[in-house]
């Protein structure tokens, strides 16, 4: 066994959840926590995520912290290296980077009722004894790489887009993309010309809407550096902009059927091939998975060198693939684009809670059940950051963050205020949100909208997507209710 180190919190994770946490609080005065990162650096998704072509899909002016604003964003839609970038520099910029303890792999923690106290786990063996746990491990960071049949039997290398490997040349090989999802609809396009043959395996067509990625001009970039407010002005106009959509997705279906109308608009300026054309034309309502942004995207696959296929995978042989529909497809390496485990990411950490329950467990059995997405009855003085129920399909996920992390650390001052050892969430409270926001998700395009994604967790429930507007969420989260929490005194 390992040390045992005592802090006031833990956080579990270095990226822009966790960061946003560190940053609150140093500012509030904090100097006795800890983040935990398993990797080398900091950067969550954006340090794991280096296919070719990735970028963010929100604009870059709102997908940043507001309290670390960044006047040199060189688009309007980063890629991964300038978002990487500033995460790092904003580590450094804030005084971050003492906090954080590199390779450091959380695997478990164990609440102690007497001590009134999360035991951390770490896979070196040591352990943190601390009075907060603070999760923002996320959910875009666990590959999620289906089990094919005879995929043991493939001689060529197989990777996930998140595991990229960048030591195999792909250029004049035979590739296979499996997935057409928000990671492959970015890097399809960028390895088309180069190999010798792409065959892309789509089980369900995404939505497609054009991109407004641009250059940001140097004199926007300057009046952003020199000009107090411009910035706050022009994020604030990007926020509204972005918020309106959400009017959309939360039961009005006649504004997606016009965001339909752009999108099949764009397909069939992009694709001439009424036959390809049939096969990227979705038969969901646009928002029910997640809606891709890309121009680049249906002009790759009308490329001569890159074929559509449609019939699901049978198997894999040492060389090749085979569809449904008995066609073999020979190939040399095989890309993962298949997202990530999502609603089941705490099933790879345990957390222990009151009387021994187990958090994954439970929410296998139960269904994901939290307060807010942020705390959970029975697991006291955890919090979660972009838990259940939180990630969006409309906005910038760093203003959830941001919300949740003030919420949190008003939580701990309600705790220290009133003396309170622990703050569990009472089960009517969280009974009461979840049957609130499950009445919105019922209602919404998620489920109405026809389609499985994976915001539905495997009995069909949205587990995944806050319903309706920010601004809500933001106003929620601005107070703690002390009615929330049953407090406990030493």
């Amino acid at each position: 066994m390992g040390m045992a180190r005592q802090v006031h919190t833990v956080v579990i994770g270095a990226g822009f959840a966790g960061l946003g946490m560190a940053d609150r609080l140093r500012r509030e005065g904090r100097e006795d926590f800890v983040v935990l990162e398993k990797a080398d650096e900091v950067g969550g998704t954006w340090r794991e995520n280096t296919y070719p072509g990735c970028a963010c899909d929100i604009r870059s002016h709102m997908y940043s912290f507001s309290f670390a604003q960044n006047p040199d964003w060189t688009r309007t839609y980063s890629a991964q290296p300038e978002i990487w970038r500033y995460l790092r520099e904003v580590t450094d910029r804030h005084g971050l980077r003492r906090f954080i303890r590199f390779g450091v792999e959380v695997t478990g923690a164990r609440w102690d009722a007497d001590e009134r106290r999360w035991h951390v786990s770490t896979a070196g063996g040591d352990e943190y004894v601390t009075r907060f746990l603070v999760s923002g491990m996320g959910g875009l960071h666990l590959p999620n790489i289906p089990r094919l049949p005879g995929i043991e039997n493939f001689t060529g290398p197989a990777f996930h887009s998140a595991r990229w490997d960048h030591g195999y040349p792909l250029r004049g090989k035979r590739v296979a993309v499996v997935g057409t999802g928000a990671s492959a609809v970015q890097f399809i396009p960028r390895i088309a010309p180069e190999v010798e043959r792409l065959t892309v395996f789509q089980r369900t067509p995404p939505w497609v809407l054009p991109k407004s990625d641009r250059a940001m001009p140097r004199w926007t970039r300057w009046l952003f550096r020199t000009v107090p407010g411009v910035q706050r002005l022009y994020r604030a106009l990007v926020y509204w902009l972005l918020e309106a959509r959400a009017i959309g997705f939360n039961g009005r279906p006649g504004l997606m059927r016009l965001a339909q109308r752009v999108a099949l608009a764009h397909l069939h300026r992009s694709v001439e091939d009424p036959e390809l054309r049939r096969k990227l034309t979705p038969d969901y309502l646009l928002g029910c998975k997640r809606v891709l942004v890309a121009n680049d995207f249906y002009p790759a696959l009308t490329r001569p060198n890159v074929s559509l296929v449609t019939d699901g995978i049978a198997e894999v042989r040492e060389r090749s693939v085979v569809d449904t529909a008995g066609v073999e497809h020979e190939v040399d390496a095989i890309i993962f684009g298949t997202g990530f485990h999502v609603t089941d990411a705490f099933d790879y950490v345990t957390f222990t809670g009151v009387g021994g329950r187990d958090l994954a467990k439970q929410w296998r059995e139960e269904g994901i059940q939290t307060h807010l997405g942020i705390t959970v009855a029975g697991y006291p003085n955890l919090f979660l950051l972009l838990g259940p129920n939180t990630a969006l399909g409309h906005n910038s996920v760093v203003f959830m963050i941001e919300s949740q992390v003030r919420y949190v650390a008003r939580a701990m001052a309600l705790a220290e205020r009133t003396g309170a050892e622990s703050l569990d969430t009472r089960e009517g409270a969280q009974a009461r949100f979840q049957s609130e926001i499950q009445r919105k998700l019922v209602s919404g395009v998620w489920t109405r909208g026809g389609c499985r994604s994976w915001y539905l967790d495997s009995q069909g429930v949205n587990r995944t997507i806050w319903p309706g507007f920010t601004w809500r969420y933001w106003l929620r989260t601005r107070k703690v209710d002390p009615a929330t929490f049953g407090l406990r005194a030493p």
